[in-house]
């Protein structure tokens, strides 16, 4: 069984932030995939499961992400690396994909919360990049929503999200993931 979470903030606050972009990726996903989620309140998510995969939109905010991602691990028994977490990277220029098999939080408050509740840094990683505004503050740079363009953009990375993340339920190396997308 594979795990794919997105990670984001719940509420209609921040349903089209910057820092959502993890929910949003999921939810294209699973509409692509006419999947449909349900709220869990055992494991503080919206959970979608398929027959090889768990897909979890935590509803703890960022910085408790590992929560909810711990609570469904150990309840599926889902090792670290079958897990793949999409998440928003501001030091990435907007609309670019990186993905990596293990590494720090390089500062994202979401992915330092799964790295403390996992004690490990060993799972997978769908950057998509922000891009950073150097006018604003960093917090409200993230969870501002994107512009019309930007939008637009995210909208034909959807086909790259919907693809990334059906390799990898249907275990694809992913070495030859990150080869194909980086």
């Amino acid at each position: 069984m594979k795990l794919v979470v997105g990670l984001g903030n719940p509420g209609k606050k921040y349903k089209n932030s910057k820092h959502n972009i993890g929910f949003m990726a999921l939810d294209s996903y699973a509409i692509t995939n006419k999947i449909k989620y349900r709220k869990s309140i055992r494991f503080t998510s919206e959970i979608a499961k398929t027959e090889k995969a768990i897909l979890a939109k935590p509803k703890t905010y960022m910085n408790n992400s590992g929560l909810a991602v711990r609570k469904i691990m150990e309840y599926y028994k889902i090792l670290p690396k079958d897990v793949l977490i999409v998440f928003d990277d501001l030091n990435l220029p907007f609309a670019k994909i990186r993905l990596r098999q293990t590494g720090s939080a390089g500062g994202h408050n979401g992915i330092k919360s799964i790295i403390s509740h996992l004690s490990t840094q060993d799972f997978k990683r769908l950057r998509v990049g922000i891009g950073r505004d150097s006018n604003k503050e960093m917090k409200v740079d993230v969870l501002s929503n994107f512009s019309k363009a930007e939008a637009q953009k995210l909208t034909e990375l959807e086909i790259d999200f919907n693809n990334i993340i059906e390799s990898f339920v249907n275990e694809e190396d992913f070495e030859r993931i990150t080869n194909r997308h980086n």
